[in-house]
C-alpha cells in the first residue's frame, strides 16, 4: 500500500504580489521626482567653447538660440515679444530663479543679446550663457 501525502489546506497558494507593487510603485514615484528636475531647452544646440568657462549650478530657466535665430524655451519655439512675458510669469511664481542662455555658436550676437535685454526687462537681472570649457 502507498502512503497518501495530505497537504493542508492552510498552506501558501500562490506569490504573493503585494511587496512587488510596493517596490515598482516606489520606483514609478522616484522617476517621476527625478525627471521633474532635469531641464532641457527642447533643441540641440552647439555651445562655443572658452577657457574661463566654469560651472554654475544655477540657472532654472533655460532659453536657447539656434544658428538661424529662434528661440526656444521649454521645449516651445517662442518669439522675442514671448521671451518677456514668460519670463515675467515664471519671476512672479519663483522671484529667485535665474536664467542661462545657451546660444548656438553660429547664432548671431545681436539676437542674444536682444533676448537678454527681454529676460532682464521680464525682472530677472541674473543671466549666465552657457559655454563648454575648452581646458587648453
Amino acid at each position: 500500500m502507498r502512503a497518501r501525502r495530505h497537504e493542508s489546506d492552510e498552506g501558501h497558494h500562490g506569490i504573493d504580489l503585494a511587496p512587488m507593487l510596493d517596490f515598482v510603485l516606489n520606483l514609478l514615484i522616484f522617476f517621476i521626482i527625478i525627471t521633474s528636475f532635469v531641464k532641457q531647452t527642447g533643441v540641440k544646440i552647439v555651445r562655443p567653447d572658452a577657457l574661463t568657462a566654469q560651472h554654475v549650478d544655477t540657472g532654472n530657466i533655460l532659453i536657447a538660440v539656434r544658428p538661424n535665430g529662434d528661440i526656444w524655451m521649454d521645449r516651445q519655439k517662442v518669439t522675442l515679444p514671448q521671451v518677456r512675458a514668460l519670463i515675467e510669469r515664471m519671476h512672479a511664481e519663483r522671484p529667485e530663479d535665474t536664467v542661462v542662455i545657451t546660444a548656438d555658436k553660429d547664432a548671431e550676437t545681436g539676437q542674444m543679446m536682444k533676448v537678454m535685454e527681454q529676460v532682464k526687462a521680464g525682472g530677472i537681472s541674473t543671466v549666465s550663457i552657457a559655454a563648454k570649457h575648452d581646458g587648453g
